[in-house]
Order: structure tokens, then sequence, then C-alpha cells
């Protein structure tokens, strides 16, 4: 099973080196496109992939038929994302993404070239944020709205949900060394295609994202 990398802009899911970018061939016969401008890259080589078995294109927070199209898309095409939360490091999970109408097949070449390289695949739907995204950005949210009413204080508030529900580290503690404003960008892209209020930005986030603009100019 070979595959060739084909880079379109800054990649979140691969930032550095890795087992699976070191693997890819410059002629393999499967097609994985990576980069924050995946989609556009896709486009400009889309007549020349119907004959391989999977092409994987990098995805934001976008649904693969931004690309592709919802109902008749070609059957061989597939998206990715490596879950990486803020400016930490990615996880080493893929999240792979197929439509209704995806060869069977090609998800499970892409799925097994993923996993050679040391992946864990979870297998989603085609919808905005995926499976990681959809589950704890609310609850994220729901922190940041906690803090904002007084409930406790961030140290408090972390405290009771790694003692009491065994969590690593606490939401607040997390998204501050992480990125409060890389949350923002997530949940107000989420908030813009689902429409639901649990994924309205938190007003920490939307300031946070503010003041990196700011810096940034």
């Amino acid at each position: 099973m070979t595959y060739q990398i084909i880079q379109s802009g800054l990649s979140r899911s691969f930032p550095d080196s890795h087992p699976f970018i070191e693997a890819a061939t410059t002629d393999g016969a499967n097609i994985v496109i990576t980069g924050e401008q995946a989609g556009q890259g896709y486009q400009r080589i889309e007549v020349q992939l119907s004959q391989s078995k999977f092409v994987a294109i990098e995805l934001g927070t976008e649904c693969l038929g931004v690309h592709i199209g919802d109902d008749d898309g070609p059957d061989n095409v597939l998206g990715f994302a490596r879950f990486r939360l803020g400016d930490a490091q990615p996880t080493n999970l893929i999240e792979l993404v197929h439509k209704p109408y995806t060869n069977s097949t090609s998800v499970e070449t892409a799925k097994k070239a993923f996993e050679a390289a040391g992946f864990k695949v979870a297998v989603c739907g085609d919808f905005p944020g995926r499976i990681v995204n959809r589950l704890v950005r609310p609850y994220y949210n729901a922190a940041l709205r906690r803090l904002d009413e007084g409930l406790a204080s961030a140290n408090d508030m972390d405290m009771t949900l790694r003692l009491g529900l065994g969590y690593p580290e606490g939401p607040i503690a997390l998204l501050n060394k992480t990125g409060l404003a890389n949350h923002f960008e997530v949940t107000r892209d989420l908030y813009e295609q689902l429409g639901q209020e649990a994924y309205a930005p938190a007003r920490r986030a939307r300031t946070a994202w503010l003041r990196q603009q700011q810096k940034d100019k």
C-alpha cells in the first residue's frame, strides 16, 4: 500500500516530521493532501485521481462535502483530521471522514495506511467538527461561562473536575495553556455551521481572540 503526499499550505495535522510522512513515496498509488489549502489542492488535481484506491484531504472544521459535494462526489475520496487542541502537539488520533456513498474499500485502505504509522483511527460521518470537537467544545464553553458567572475560581473549578471526575487537567487550565483564541475560532466555525447555542463562543475566548488580533497587527 503506497501513497504520496501533496502539501498545500501549512498542516495542523503534521506540523513536524512524522513516520506517516516519511513513509510516503513520490509515485504512491494513493494520495494524501495536507495543509490549510488541502481542499484547493484537491480541486487542482481532481481529474487525475480516479485510479487511486483512496484520496485523503486534510480538513479543518469544515465538512468534506465542501470539497467533493454532498450527494454525488467521487467514492474514493475521504477527509481526515488529526486532533489537535490549540497550540498543543497533535494527538495520536486520526478522524477519518466518509460520505454515505464512499467505497468501503477506500475507507479500509486509508485506515490501514494511517494505522501502519501508529495512529489510532476513528471513522465518522461527514459533520462539522467531527467527533471530538462536537463533544468537548460545549463542555469547554460551559466551563468558561460558569467562570464568567462567578460560580467559582478557575483553580477551584479545575480542581473539582480533576478530583470529582478524574480528569488529568481542568478545562480552564487546559484552554489557557493551549490557546483560548484557537478555541474561539473553532467554536465560531461550529456555531456558524450548526447554529446551536452550545457552540456559541464564550466571552473569554472571544476576548482572547481579539487581543491576539491586536498583537498580530
